[in-house]
């Protein structure tokens, strides 16, 4: 597999242009998104990646239809974005979110039960996802009966679940300890060769971003702006300790501290 499935000429999938979002707080009004231009690519995947409180999950949340901008406009397939679509977007957080009176089968079906999904056919797409995500034997497990990152896979199968082109991810491995983050990015790949689809992914890490990603979004401290754009076109699976890598990272680390320390002064 190589490093860029979706190249500069395929499709603008998902479109943000001049977005911005305001939220009104005790103190006050705070600017967390301003003036947000970024096309992503169809089967493309794309991290947002930047320091804390940049308006990295405001946004996806935004292309999900969750949160309303206040300026600007987002549009998926060219038609403008005014609210949830589990047609066409698919969400995945940090916490799994299961329900723990459903078995991880039960609980992969749940959007197509919403969906007017017959049971058999429920059953057989739950089984194949969890198949996939390496959870075959699980099927009649509870989430008390899963580890954290078992309960994840779960998660990301319900998203798979819905069939949506576009998968949008907000710290999907942030609860979990490395050497787990490590394993469920390289079930990430896999996953993804065998159902390409549209995945803006949010993360607080360097190395989980040049892992998965085609493209990473480094944004600016708040209020967050597109800061840079860089490619990673290596291919898959990728060598993390190679130079190639290590140059990528340090590119990435001086976006960040830079911003970051903008943070910081700014709250002296």
């Amino acid at each position: 597999m190589t490093g860029a499935p979706s190249s500069p000429d395929s499709p603008v999938q998902i479109a943000l242009d001049g977005v911005t979002k305001r939220y009104q707080t005790t103190s006050g009004p705070v600017l967390a998104v301003e003036a947000v231009s970024l096309g992503v690519h169809r089967q493309e995947f794309l991290t947002l990646l930047g320091p804390s409180g940049c308006g990295k999950s405001t946004v996806l949340a935004m292309i999900g239809g969750l949160v309303a901008p206040d300026g600007g406009r987002i549009a998926i397939d060219g038609v403008a974005c005014a609210g949830p679509d589990p047609r066409k977007v698919a969400l995945v957080f940090q916490e799994a979110g299961l329900f723990p009176w459903r078995t991880a089968l039960d609980n992969v079906g749940f959007g197509q039960e919403l969906a007017g999904v017959p049971a058999a056919r429920r059953r057989e797409v739950a089984r194949e996802l969890l198949g996939a995500m390496g959870l075959r034997g699980f099927e009649a497990k509870y989430p008390r009966e899963l580890s954290g990152g078992m309960r994840q896979r779960v998660a990301i199968a319900r998203a798979l679940a819905l069939d949506a082109p576009i998968l949008l991810m907000d710290e999907p491995f942030g609860a979990l300890d490395e050497q787990t983050r490590l394993l469920m990015g390289e079930w990430l790949v896999g996953i993804r060769r065998r159902t390409p689809r549209t995945i803006v992914f949010v993360t607080h890490s360097l190395q989980e971003a040049i892992a998965l990603s085609d493209r990473i979004a480094v944004m600016t401290s708040r209020p967050g702006r597109i800061k840079a754009l860089v490619d990673v076109a290596l291919p898959f699976p990728r060598d993390l300790d190679s130079p190639e890598v290590a140059d990528l990272r340090a590119k990435l680390w001086g976006h960040i501290r830079e911003e970051s320390i903008r943070a910081m002064e700014g709250l002296a």
